[in-house]
């Protein structure tokens, strides 16, 4: 038994990546309940090995249980995905039925939308621009300047302010997504962010720390943005984090068999593994 777990500790330090943790850690289970009774915790080598299998984590950041997924350059390939065939997805359930779960690490919901599920300001999937920058001003998350992008081409995966996205980005990547507000912007918690304000919601983000690694946020229980900003700055050290949609925020982690469902969502951000060489 020594020999089996250690040789999974192994393995969880190699093809899993080590994620930073909030306070106190991992309390939660991965769909973000609190754990049963005794005889339902797992043992040592069946924790080991789901974390050699999933790029996601739950842990609990100042009372609020979170799920933190990790995406690695070298091991995951990013894209988006809107609609099949002419037809919307419209829901992590359909997309699932749709594609194999061993190939993918998970998948989150990806910005904010309109009318026909169709993506707010600017969406780029396979390299083909479906929506424009929106540069406006208007109510709402989405106009809370500085909004942003997450875009990426290959391994290179960025988080911008639109405004600097506008003025740097001269080639089409091969996906992208505007949403807003901005939670951090090159280093710092958005200026017009409370610590800890009153609207509380179900939100996700996406966030790109100093290494180029993409950390993907959904919180499983009702969250404040200072709070979502908080956890990017001071336990992921993002330099840059984009708030990607509240209410309807969804994940599918095939590892853990969790997938989310609930109303109608948008478009898709899609975390695939990487072919083993």
């Amino acid at each position: 038994m020594r020999t089996t777990l250690a040789a999974l500790a192994l393995l969880a330090l190699t093809a899993c990546e080590a994620q930073p943790e909030g306070e106190p850690v991992a309390r939660a289970r991965i769909d973000g309940q609190p754990q049963d009774a005794a005889g339902d915790t797992p043992t040592p080598a069946a924790t080991l090995a789901s974390q050699v299998e999933s790029a996601c984590r739950s842990i609990i950041f100042e009372d609020t249980p979170l799920t933190h997924c990790l995406a690695v350059p070298e091991r995951h390939q990013i894209s988006t995905a809107l609609d099949r065939g002419g037809s919307r997805y419209g829901s992590l359930a359909r997309y699932a039925d749709a594609n194999d779960g061993d190939t993918i690490a998970f998948a989150m919901n990806a910005g904010i939308f309109g009318e026909g599920e169709r993506p707010a300001g600017y969406f780029v999937e396979d390299s083909k621009r479906l929506g424009e920058l929106d540069t406006g001003s208007g109510s709402g998350n989405f106009y809370m300047k500085p909004n942003g992008v997450f875009y990426g081409s290959g391994g290179d995966w960025q988080v911008r302010e639109t405004d600097w996205f506008l003025a740097n980005v001269t080639e089409r990547p091969q996906f992208g997504t505007q949403s807003g507000p901005m939670l951090i912007v090159d280093g710092k918690i958005h200026p017009q962010i409370v610590h800890d304000g009153p609207s509380r919601k179900i939100r996700n983000a996406v966030g790109i720390d100093g290494e180029g690694r993409a950390h993907f946020v959904i919180s499983n229980a009702p969250i404040s943005f200072g709070k979502l900003a908080r956890f990017y700055k001071n336990e992921l050290e993002a330099e840059n984090a984009l708030f990607l949609v509240d209410t309807v925020s969804l994940l599918w982690n095939p590892a853990t068999d969790r997938l989310d469902t609930g109303a109608a969502i948008g478009p898709i951000l899609v975390v695939r593994k990487k072919a083993s060489e």
